[in-house]
């Protein structure tokens, strides 16, 4: 890292008071001010919840779209078979096909960032669920990613469709824009993600379930959230 650039870090986690809680719009004022990189950054939020995900029944995964987008162009592959091939094109798909699909990503095709399947296409994707499973790709009908609708899948995922899960520590982490988004849309896209995981609550989850959120961008500081705020405010 050069001394300017560390100069630059040390000014904006200068900012931050990290002993106190902010309200959601402090929160995103100070982390867009903070944020110091001359690319435009990520705004990611993390929830750190009272949640066991070792237990099926205490495992927060689902998908949810953004209302401001993501500001992220998304690559989306669509594997199905007859009429949904001209249905997943016109929807916007970057690529559309079958067999032909599973063999090109088999050779080490990985040019995506999502795949959307039809459930007849499943068995043979079976094939490419070891390439698919770890980097978080393979299609899940709870996800929304196995459908019929390939058209209403397509548009949702170009339009900034966000999936997340809970990780083993009970953090869920989540992309709600950019640094060049407004505030009003960084807010709304938070609002909308932090709504969702608070009504998300499993009823086996004991004692506290929203123990911190954490608001930065991707070189920015950390801004801790009001987690009493958020709650009752979402």
């Amino acid at each position: 890292m050069s001394k300017k650039v560390n100069n630059k870090r040390k000014e904006a986690f200068a900012k931050v008071d990290a002993n106190k809680l902010y309200n959601v719009k402090e929160a995103i004022t100070l982390a867009k001010d903070a944020a110091f990189a001359n690319f435009d950054e990520s705004v990611d939020v993390a929830f750190r919840l009272g949640v066991d995900p070792r237990h099926a029944d205490q495992m927060i995964r689902g998908a949810i779209v953004m209302p401001a987008g993501t500001g992220k162009k998304v690559n989306v592959v669509v594997i199905t078979s007859g009429e949904n091939i001209t249905k997943a094109e016109a929807a916007g798909a970057d690529l559309v096909g079958g067999d032909d699909i599973i063999v090109k990503i088999q050779g080490g095709w990985m040019d995506f960032d999502r795949v959307i399947a039809t459930p007849d296409m499943m068995g043979k994707i079976g094939r490419i669920a070891r390439i698919l499973g770890p980097r978080g790709l393979m299609p899940n009908p709870k996800l929304g990613t196995v459908t019929t609708d390939v058209e209403k899948a397509v548009k949702e995922q170009k339009a900034g469709k966000v999936e997340f899960r809970t990780e083993k520590n009970g953090i869920i982490h989540v992309p709600i824009g950019k640094k060049s988004f407004s505030e009003d849309q960084i807010m709304e896209n938070f609002k909308a993600i932090a709504g969702h995981i608070v009504r998300s609550k499993p009823s086996s989850a004991k004692g506290t379930y929203l123990k911190s959120i954490t608001l930065s961008t991707s070189m920015g500081p950390g801004v801790k959230l009001d987690t009493n705020d958020v709650a009752a405010n979402v």
